[in-house]
């Protein structure tokens, strides 16, 4: 049995504004440096045998931290990349609805038609990012992997992962720092924790940035 320890990155100054980031490289804020700190001290105790990372900084610095209590570098993936957000990135949603409303609504409802302008669909995003868990898995099996990823691509993957179509994409909650267990054998993945925030002094955020 393969197990997987999937993380969202902390807080960036974009997440608190709500902008679309993308794969714009936004550093981690002073309180996501802080939500990395908590992340790598909940896992400090847990026998992590390597990791992989989105390259952009604000996954990369928040995986940085948690291999630093076991010994570890990082590597990067860019099949971990997050969504491109295309023409989107960098702007707020009311910025957005005034030049692509009918198209904002639909990212927020039925996001699996969705193709952001010189941007990406969800679905390519679930392809790469799951063919690099199925290269992980075969890889490294029997070990425990560390990846450190994105709100978009976990929620992909975990849909993916659990048989369901990413038109339950928005069912999927994905916190900043969030910690999710996955274990794999024989082809199937089964799930044993998703979100946990506890390392951040709460059970649940009251705190939804849908869409972003």
């Amino acid at each position: 049995m393969t197990r997987f320890i999937l993380v969202r990155h902390g807080e960036t100054t974009w997440n608190k504004e709500g902008r679309y980031q993308g794969q714009i490289d936004t550093p981690l804020s002073e309180r996501g440096l802080e939500q990395g700190r908590k992340v790598a001290e909940a896992l400090k105790d847990i026998p992590i045998d390597l990791c992989y990372a989105s390259p952009l900084s604000r996954s990369y610095t928040t995986a940085k931290l948690c291999m630093e209590w076991h010994g570890s570098g990082v590597t990067t993936d860019e099949r971990l990349l997050e969504i491109n957000h295309g023409l989107w990135e960098g702007k707020l949603a009311d910025e957005i609805a005034g030049d692509y409303g009918d198209l904002l609504t639909a990212w927020r409802t039925t996001v699996e038609n969705v193709i952001m302008p010189e941007g990406e669909s969800i679905g390519q995003v679930r392809d790469r990012a799951m063919a690099a868990f199925r290269d992980y898995a075969l890889k490294h099996q029997g070990k425990t992997i560390l990846v450190v990823a994105h709100d978009a691509v976990n929620k992909a993957v975990l849909c993916d992962m659990l048989d369901m179509g990413l038109d339950h994409f928005w069912q999927i909650k994905q916190d900043n720092t969030c910690i999710n267990v996955l274990e794999y054998e024989e082809e199937k993945w089964r799930l044993v924790l998703m979100n946990s925030t506890n390392h951040l002094g709460f059970l649940f955020s009251g705190i939804e940035q849908k869409g972003l």
